[in-house]
Order: structure tokens, then C-alpha cells, then sequence
């Protein structure tokens, strides 16, 4: 599956059940997930999406870990698999 498509599917699902999938430009702050989920009730999940198989550069994780600190949900999804656990995850 390629990263289009997973795009694609993660944004389907997160809009079908009432949520904002926003792409993100964090201009001047490289490192930073490519998708903000906005989940009805107040939830926030950073979601970096890759192809499968494809692992997160050495800032990404830099910035996972900092988002992670302040209480952020930060994800990398890199398959249909892992986008059903989030739904599970995010709209019990």
C-alpha cells in the first residue's frame, strides 16, 4: 500500500465519524508529523504517515518525543491495519 493511500483511507475513516484531518505545514519547525486528527471531544492525535516498511528519521523521533512529553497522542502509521487500531483507539 503506498502512502497516498493510506493517506487517503485515514482520511476517509477520521471524517466518517465526525473528525478535522488537516494536513500540517510547520513551516520553520522541520520534523514536525504530516497530519493533525482533531476527534470530536477534545482529542488531538499527530500522525505521521509513511510507506510500509519506511521508519521515522532521526528529528522525527526528536519531535515524537517531544509532542509525547507535553501529553500528545503521536503516532506513525504505515498500514490499513494500524489505521484501524487508531479508529478503535480514538472512537470508542
Amino acid at each position: 500500500m503506498l502512502e497516498r493511500s493510506i493517506d487517503w483511507k485515514l482520511k476517509r475513516e477520521i471524517n466518517r465519524r465526525g473528525g478535522m484531518y488537516i494536513k500540517l505545514a510547520a513551516t520553520g519547525y522541520a520534523g514536525m508529523p504530516d497530519r493533525l486528527v482533531l476527534i470530536p471531544g477534545g482529542q488531538i492525535v499527530f500522525v505521521e504517515l509513511k510507506a510500509p516498511g519506511k521508519h521515522l528519521r532521526p528529528l522525527q523521533k526528536k519531535r515524537f518525543q517531544e509532542l509525547s512529553q507535553l501529553g500528545f497522542k503521536v503516532i506513525k502509521i504505515d498500514s490499513a491495519e494500524q489505521i484501524k487500531e487508531l479508529i478503535a483507539e480514538v472512537f470508542r
